[in-house]
């Protein structure tokens, strides 16, 4: 297993927030993650000041380099904070895994960890989290979370480009009333 790179500090049956244990160790847009028993896809990152309304401000003008900026300032990593969202995609009970959202919501303070290899090729046998993705109210556009999932997933795969054929196939068949938004996502898989 994966070290634990955050904790849930909100949650629904729809998705999860996490806050990161280090600055900006963000997972990448699209990254499977797991908490518990719960998958989800990571939909949204921020790093802003902790305390909310509250912006930092400028602190490098007379500095060298942005390491400097918290080295003159150590209390910057106290005062920040890295998160994400996830958009729940399944949930594992026992040996199977379930392609839709789970029955109850993460737990809170539950830790999150990026899935390995063989985790996410074991995932991403099955195609349903999909139309998970396609439907939910999401801050990044849809195209841009399902193409940066897929790409992430093909990392894994023994034959990407397979991966990625049969993954537009099953897009085609979900988005066959919307081919603007096919192509788009189909467009942004590097299909080689």
């Amino acid at each position: 297993m994966s070290p634990k790179i955050a904790e849930v500090i909100e949650a629904d049956t729809a998705s999860f927030v996490a806050q990161c244990y280090e600055l900006y160790e963000l997972p990448p847009l699209g990254a499977l993650v797991k908490t518990g028993d719960i998958y989800g896809i990571v939909c949204h990152a921020e790093t802003a000041g902790m305390e909310p309304g509250r912006k930092p401000i400028a602190r490098g003008r007379d500095e060298a380099s942005e390491a400097a900026v918290y080295e003159s300032s150590p209390q910057l990593l106290k005062l920040l904070r890295s998160e994400f969202t996830a958009s729940a995609v399944g949930y594992q009970d026992g040996n199977k895994i379930y392609q839709y959202l789970p029955p109850q919501p993460a737990r809170i303070h539950g830790f999150i960890y990026l899935c390995q290899p063989d985790e996410v090729k074991e995932f991403s046998k099955n195609f349903g989290f999909l139309n998970i993705l396609i439907n939910a109210a999401l801050t990044a556009p849809t195209e841009e979370l399902i193409a940066a999932a897929l790409r992430q997933m093909s990392g894994v795969q023994e034959d990407s480009h397979a991966f990625l054929v049969a993954a537009g196939k099953e897009l085609a068949n979900l988005l066959s009333n919307d081919f603007i938004k096919l192509k788009n996502i189909l467009g942004r898989l590097k299909i080689k």
